[in-house]
């Protein structure tokens, strides 16, 4: 016959092992088989409230699942593996205080560093993109566009609002003779670039950098 272990806890029957421990305690076995149960003051259930609470620490083999984590008071967190925040494009991640990227063997990659709110990164490599027709329109977020197409082109682009205050374009030929033809650059209706609707690169494989304000577009 199967034999079932009952935890009694504020019971006044006598039957099955004995419970001891505060109220809302958890019941373990005090040893193995058929022993004694108790309970500790450190592993409580609070049934009103839903709260399960554990004082000390805590090793899990496998997965942990919650709709929410508050954690607070972290020193260090060990993690092996892949790591993933968020799960839809709206989601929000915020940091409070300086942050760093390194390598396994402790190269740095990324610091961003609170008291100054200086950024450092051991490389950058922002979008590139090619330009191989007669006609074509930066899109947010394009960096640096290429231009291959050899005869002459003709690049729109977007609005200062569009891109924001800040954002950086630059525009390179990279054809190496071009034979006369040249690279237009058109401002979208309502913005300038350096106060003008247009821009034109010619001579041998010239590049222009242009930086947005928000509202125009300004060469540097």
């Amino acid at each position: 016959m199967a034999q079932f272990g009952w935890a009694y806890v504020n019971c006044s029957s006598s039957g099955g092992t004995s419970a001891a421990g505060p109220s809302g305690s958890l019941q373990f076995m005090t040893a193995s088989g058929q022993g004694s149960t108790t309970g500790s003051v450190k592993l409580t259930f609070h049934e009103g409230s839903g709260l399960m609470t554990l004082t000390g620490s805590l090793r899990v083999s496998g997965s942990i699942t919650a709709s929410h984590y508050h954690i607070e008071n972290v020193t260090q967190i060990d993690v092996s593996g892949s790591t993933f925040f968020g799960n839809t494009n709206d989601d929000r991640h915020v940091r409070t205080g300086s942050l760093e990227v390194v390598q396994a063997d402790g190269t740095p990659l990324l610091h961003v560093t609170n008291s100054n709110g200086m950024v450092n990164v051991r490389g950058f490599a922002g979008r590139y993109t090619i330009v191989s027709s007669a006609t074509a329109t930066a899109s947010v977020p394009s960096y640096i566009i290429g231009v291959r197409h050899t005869d002459n082109v003709e690049i729109l682009i977007p609005s200062a609002s569009t891109y924001g205050s800040g954002a950086i374009l630059v525009v390179k030929d990279e054809v190496t003779d071009r034979g006369g033809t040249n690279i237009r650059l058109t401002a979208s209706v309502g913005y300038l670039i350096d106060n003008t609707v247009e821009y034109i690169l010619t001579g041998s494989m010239p590049a222009i950098s242009l930086y947005s304000n928000g509202a125009n577009w300004f060469v540097f």
